[in-house]
């Protein structure tokens, strides 16, 4: 392991020991809590997870609200996002989750003062911890942590991608796995999911751009589906654009003669009225499904409601 990864990781095992030994205080909010994460920085499918989730509760009549920090957002206040407001204040991902969702969803870097304000004003069932499994700080009621196949040879932190090493993944509740990877060791319970790219009708040639954790599964995505990519271009994760950037890009379909230009859901927040300049734009959406939906809901509502004490699922 390189040297740096080491002092990390002696760094996570401190910490992780601390919260094991109940030296460093848990708070509990009064609603159970559901959290979602992963082991590495960015892009498992956190997001989509956390929607596919929601829309499986909602069939189900439960109400939930989600708690999120709010990456990338230059606002600090612990706030309820506005689904028409802008990235800077509430975060790209939180706001594609309340646009999509249309729940209360509450942006900040305290969860439980978030969680606190969620309980005063909502009366909501529960509470989606979105990219939580590293909050220790929060009582969760049920861990769910995604697993990309990458992460299971991945490295710490500084060196490579993970926050935490494979063994922390016998704190969570389910681990979900994507395409057919083998059982990771100690997992409690093993969900099976899949990515789908959802594309619109595309033009004949396109420019592709994104900023995203894991642009490259986007970018192969779009030539698995025998899209005609003429240019893909990347900017950072929660890439704000500007007009500098949309100049470039404005050049690169004259350079190549592209029709159009295709990018995510997310860089569709992120680029706000500046969209409208790059014409046509396409987007393509991220979805999860899951193998077994309904058991994985009603394992995760059993649970809650063992370990809570509260009834979650409205009687029939």
């Amino acid at each position: 392991m390189n040297p740096l990864s080491a002092i990390f990781g002696a760094g996570v095992a401190m910490r992780n020991a601390l919260y094991d030994r109940h030296i460093f205080q848990v708070k509990k909010l009064a609603r159970p809590v559901v959290s979602i994460g992963n082991i590495s920085v960015g892009g498992s499918g956190k997001t989509p997870f956390v929607i596919a989730l929601g829309e499986l509760l909602a069939e189900r009549g439960i109400t939930f609200d989600i708690l999120s920090r709010g990456y990338g957002r230059t606002s600090t206040e612990i706030a309820v996002v506005d689904p028409s407001g802008p990235p800077a204040q509430f975060g790209d991902e939180p706001l594609l989750i309340a646009r999509k969702l249309r729940v209360p969803v509450l942006v900040g870097a305290d969860r439980y003062k978030a969680g606190l304000l969620a309980e005063a004003k909502f009366s909501t069932k529960l509470h989606l911890l979105d990219d939580g499994f590293q909050h220790r700080r929060l009582h969760r009621d049920f861990d769910i942590v995604l697993l990309p196949a990458e992460d299971r040879a991945g490295s710490l932190l500084p060196t490579g991608r993970l926050r935490e090493p494979l063994s922390a993944l016998k704190r969570a509740d389910a681990v979900v796995l994507f395409d057919s990877q083998a059982q990771p060791v100690g997992a409690k319970r093993i969900w099976h999911a899949r990515r789908v790219l959802e594309l619109p009708a595309a033009m004949a040639k396109l420019i592709a751009f994104s900023g995203i954790a894991r642009p490259r599964q986007f970018i192969e995505g779009l030539k698995s589906s025998k899209l005609d990519i003429a240019e893909a271009l990347t900017f950072r994760d929660h890439h704000h654009y500007n007009q500098r950037d949309i100049d470039l890009l404005l050049q690169l379909k004259k350079q190549t003669g592209a029709d159009s230009f295709i990018t995510t859901e997310k860089d569709l927040i992120n680029l706000g009225t500046l969209a409208g300049q790059l014409s046509p734009l396409l987007t393509a959406g991220l979805r999860i499904e899951l193998e077994s939906p309904q058991q994985v809901v009603i394992e995760i509502i059993k649970t809650i409601e063992a370990r809570s004490g509260q009834q979650i699922q409205p009687p029939a």
